[in-house]
């Protein structure tokens, strides 16, 4: 099976093409490789290397930034997503789209099921569930994955700010009433690759099990790394941001259980095997 993945460079891009080494063709491309917001290129690159599946990790990411810059983040998440949409279907090919938590309201108690109504609060959560509908309309073939505070050894993520504080200071605020569940994208990039090899198309919700408060997670980012860092709680109004946070942003895994796949290990779990992987690449100067 021949795999093309957008977003090669980024932390679940480069865990992606890792993964995909019992494929039989691996091929990654980085945004300056491969600019999805250009149609023809877009179409002219899948023509060529003709991939039985496209995994769309490239996204605009920046959740703050999307609130001033919204055609960015639509040019990207949106059309960008649809070009890639296209270019699958023009040759038959699966596609795998990484959605996000972003797209529920994070009002509710309850872990959202895929079955749940959208209403996207920010922006970038508009823009993340646009490029959802377009990928369903435009592509017979389609997995939309849902995940949440995704955090790898590449790229910039919550757990590598926490140890990189750890470093410097003795006491860190974080907030605490704001709930969700870690995802490693070791993790997701390995259900994502057990996906694209089925015909299960639909909607998915895929982060580690069990759920924590930013809080929550950064104590045990502490104490899994043994940095003595005192860890104050604040609120979402101590520490206000120019994008809506979601409340409470748990996915319930339905679809993974119904299909009978893996369910991801819990983020506890998960993040041990991250400090694990960390130490194991650390004399390649790798960098917290």
């Amino acid at each position: 099976m021949k795999v093309l993945v957008t977003g090669a460079q980024g932390q679940l891009g480069q865990d992606l093409v890792a993964c995909s080494q019992d494929m039989d063709h691996v091929k990654g491309y980085s945004r300056q490789e491969l600019d999805i917001t250009q149609l023809d290129q877009v179409r002219a690159q899948v023509q060529a290397y003709q991939p039985d599946v496209i995994i769309h990790a490239a996204a605009y990411t920046n959740v703050d930034q999307a609130e001033s810059e919204p055609d960015q983040a639509y040019a990207v998440n949106a059309w960008g997503t649809r070009n890639v949409a296209l270019a699958a279907q023009e040759i038959g090919a699966k596609m795998v789209y990484i959605s996000s938590d972003y797209v529920f309201s994070g009002k509710g108690s309850e872990p959202y099921v895929e079955f749940d109504r959208p209403d996207p609060q920010s922006v970038y959560g508009k823009s993340k569930l646009a490029g959802e509908e377009l990928t369903r309309c435009l592509c017979h073939k389609h997995f939309i994955v849902r995940t949440s505070w995704v955090f790898g050894k590449s790229g910039h993520n919550f757990v590598k700010t926490m140890i990189q504080l750890g470093q410097k200071q003795t006491e860190v605020s974080v907030v605490t009433d704001q709930i969700g569940s870690p995802t490693y994208t070791v993790d997701l990039a390995l259900f994502l690759m057990q996906l694209a090899k089925s015909e299960c198309y639909g909607i998915y919700h895929a982060s580690n099990q069990g759920s924590c408060s930013w809080y929550e997670f950064a104590e045990a980012i502490f104490a899994e790394f043994q940095q003595k860092v005192k860890v104050v709680p604040i609120t979402t109004q101590d520490f206000p941001r120019p994008a809506p946070r979601p409340v409470y942003s748990v996915m319930d895994h339905m679809a993974i259980r119904l299909q009978d796949f893996q369910l991801l290990r819990h983020w506890r779990d998960a993040l041990h095997a991250y400090r694990l992987d960390c130490m194991a690449i650390k004399e390649e100067s790798y960098d917290f």
